[in-house]
């Protein structure tokens, strides 16, 4: 039996819809693109088979995802978001926002992390007024992913998989990708200390380091932020 505030009130029948564990992850996850059950499986560790079954017919039934085939050459079933799963985007990249300010901290021993969150990531963090006038495709290949990037006069697209014509191509690890996510080093950092490698365009190149911006970390109340351990 799915849960209620039974509230008659837009925020609290939202959270009827998405409140659950696991379900913001998961819309989180199809706002790049379709994804089979096995993506969904090896993207969310600790989601066992029953549950993310379960979670995918709730959203379906909810109408925030529909079945889909993937095209040729994989031509294999999927999950996609339904316009009104699309429309939950701005509530993911805001929560997103708010997470890097106010939640990040370290990485917790054991925590999952994948390069291609930065696919959301970078939209996270997208500069707009940076961006205005400038048209260029990026493309990040991070350990054994790769996703790019592509700004047209303020505004971003980000996909994953290979650019056709990418004006720059950024290489590096999944390690330095996370401490760059982390704001521990910058991008110019990493090159400089040849941890990331770049080739391509250098006014494009150039131009990506005022594109995005992490905001910086702030401690919530004025209190140090513990770890789930040390509650």
């Amino acid at each position: 039996m799915e849960r209620s505030y039974n509230q008659y009130c837009a925020t609290a029948r939202t959270l009827d819809i998405v409140g659950e564990r696991w379900t913001l992850l998961l819309i989180r996850e199809l706002l790049t693109g379709p994804k089979r059950f096995s993506d969904l499986q090896h993207n969310l560790r600790g989601l066992g088979t029953g549950l993310l079954s379960a979670r995918m017919k709730t959203l379906e039934r909810q109408g925030l995802v529909r079945r889909v085939t993937l095209p040729p050459p994989a031509r294999t079933p999927a999950y996609a978001l339904t316009q009104a799963g699309e429309e939950l985007g701005p509530v993911v990249l805001d929560l997103a926002r708010w997470g890097l300010k106010w939640a990040m901290a370290e990485p917790r021993e054991g925590e999952a992390f994948h390069p291609g969150w930065g696919v959301l990531g970078l939209r996270a963090c997208f500069q707009a007024e940076a961006a205005a006038g400038l048209r260029a495709i990026y493309e990040f290949r991070v350990g054994d992913e790769t996703f790019h990037a592509r700004v047209h006069d303020g505004t971003l697209e980000t996909v994953h998989g290979p650019a056709q014509y990418p004006d720059v191509t950024i290489t590096t690890d999944d390690q330095t990708f996370r401490d760059i996510a982390a704001g521990k080093v910058t991008l110019a950092d990493a090159l400089e200390h040849h941890a990331a490698s770049a080739t391509g365009d250098r006014a494009a190149l150039r131009a990506l380091r005022t594109l995005f911006r992490l905001p910086s970390p702030q401690v919530r109340g004025g209190a140090a932020v513990l770890s789930p351990t040390t509650r």
